[in-house]
């Protein structure tokens, strides 16, 4: 059967910067940035997106422009024979099920909270008491959460039913085109609030003090992680676009412009958070606690916050579900290249999984709230088993992969990387891309689950 493949190449950058581009980019990043001494936070952050965010990337994108398969299938195709490394694309399927089982709650929530500005939940004036008590009452009420995870779940599954084409490719490029716009909007109403560029200095402008406060190798070892988190590599999420793709351009040129357009949003979310929470003299808290609740706040005691907390709150619908609806077409790839099934059909299977499984980590706010493992409910650790286990792992398989002949090796992948117009990965990274990544991925696997 022919194999899938986007309509340009304008939807494919669209399509891939909306799966890396997440709620991490909006909360995360300016948060760890202003932490970690601002600018030169971002300056080691670009040299390791560079350095480590770009290889992987094109990695991963590589083995599935190859293959023209998702993850088990392409590992299969390309590996070595008698080698295993197609068992790792199951293990890929595990991970993007298990992302799913709590990012389509926390994007449920995003939901929640533009209808709850949009109806006037949220009104001027609110006490910061009234501000965090609607969030508690969401968490609290387990049909309400049940309802938009599940509306969340549903609307992704029967856009990616109708194909690549008209159904992910064309919603990808009207919500990015549309997040675009609303980021730029709103960074430059938070850059014109009286007392803003306080924040904006303590955001963006290098300081020695502040980074030698955090110790620079916290700083330095923040900002690879950010850099390689950042992406969602490891899970295969991405290698599935690399099957639809065409092989008109390089893989280091279109990992490129992805990661352009990831830390475009990343940055300029810095621009909308600490200029506005600097304006009204609240603290840019990290966690959820920074958008559902101290964002909030700001916006209820600013002319016309409803209608800035809910461009704010669709602006991060439009992030969350971009990213829901790319794992989603992963997880019908997988079905229908391993059982020979229709696209409808495995949408269908993946909607009744997903939405079986995305329940405990709903109840876990609420019916399950006394369950926990090592202190963590059911939210936190599903995302340690992702972030700290299966992303650098999976990453790690997939460099070893690329770099030795007991997989698919380093000739066949720069081979396939440098096929088409643009840069050229040199010869001469070979042992950097055998030696160096292996450890620089290694470090973050073990500082995770240390």
């Amino acid at each position: 059967m022919k194999r899938d493949q986007f309509q340009s190449r304008l939807g494919f950058l669209l399509v891939s910067a909306g799966c890396a581009i997440g709620i991490g980019n909006v909360w995360k990043f300016p948060f760890v940035t202003g932490q970690n001494g601002g600018g030169i936070f971002v300056l080691f952050y670009l040299l390791f997106l560079i350095i480590m965010g770009i290889p992987v990337l094109t990695m991963e994108l590589a083995i599935g422009r190859a293959s023209r398969q998702s993850a088990v299938k392409g590992y299969k195709t390309l590996e070595t024979p008698g080698s295993k490394f197609h068992i790792h694309g199951w293990f890929c399927a595990i991970g993007c099920y298990l992302l799913m089982m709590y990012y389509t709650t926390v994007s449920g929530w995003m939901l929640g909270y533009f209808f709850k500005f949009l109806t006037g939940a949220f009104t001027s004036g609110m006490s910061k008491d009234a501000v965090s008590g609607v969030f508690s009452a969401m968490l609290a009420n387990p049909a309400e959460m049940t309802l938009w995870m599940a509306i969340t779940v549903i609307a992704g599954f029967l856009i990616v039913a109708q194909g690549l084409q008209n159904g992910l490719e064309r919603i990808s490029r009207v919500m990015m085109v549309s997040l675009l716009c609303l980021i730029v909007v709103l960074a430059i109403h938070s850059l014109t609030l009286k007392g803003g560029m306080a924040g904006l200095q303590f955001y963006l402008l290098p300081s020695l003090t502040r980074a030698k406060e955090a110790g620079l190798g916290n700083v330095i070892n923040a900002a690879m992680n950010q850099s390689f988190f950042t992406l969602s590599l490891g899970i295969g999420a991405m290698e599935i676009f690399g099957s639809y793709m065409s092989k008109d351009r390089t893989l280091a040129s279109e990992a490129g412009w992805i990661c352009v357009l990831d830390t475009f949003v990343a940055i300029v979310s810095g621009l909308i958070i600490f200029p506005a929470c600097s304006a009204f003299g609240v603290q840019a808290d990290a966690g959820p606690s920074l958008i559902f609740i101290t964002l909030p706040n700001v916006f209820v005691n600013m002319a016309f916050g409803r209608l800035w907390g809910a461009l704010f709150f669709l602006f991060m619908s439009f992030a969350s579900f971009s990213t829901v609806i790319a794992v989603f077409e992963n997880l019908n790839a997988t079905l229908t290249d391993n059982f020979g099934i229709t696209r409808k059909k495995a949408s269908f299977i993946n909607l009744i999984v997903v939405l079986l499984a995305s329940l405990p980590c709903v109840l876990g706010f609420n019916v399950w709230s006394g369950l926990s493992i090592a202190g963590k409910g059911v939210l936190d650790i599903e995302d340690f088993l992702v972030s700290n286990l299966f992303l650098p792992l999976g990453s790690l398989v997939m460099v070893l992969f690329c770099s030795y002949k007991f997989g698919w090796g380093f000739d066949n992948y720069q081979k396939e990387a440098n096929t088409g117009r643009g840069v050229k990965i040199p010869s001469f990274l070979k042992y950097y891309f055998r030696f160096g990544l292996p450890i620089l991925v290694l470090v973050i696997l073990i500082k995770g689950l240390m």
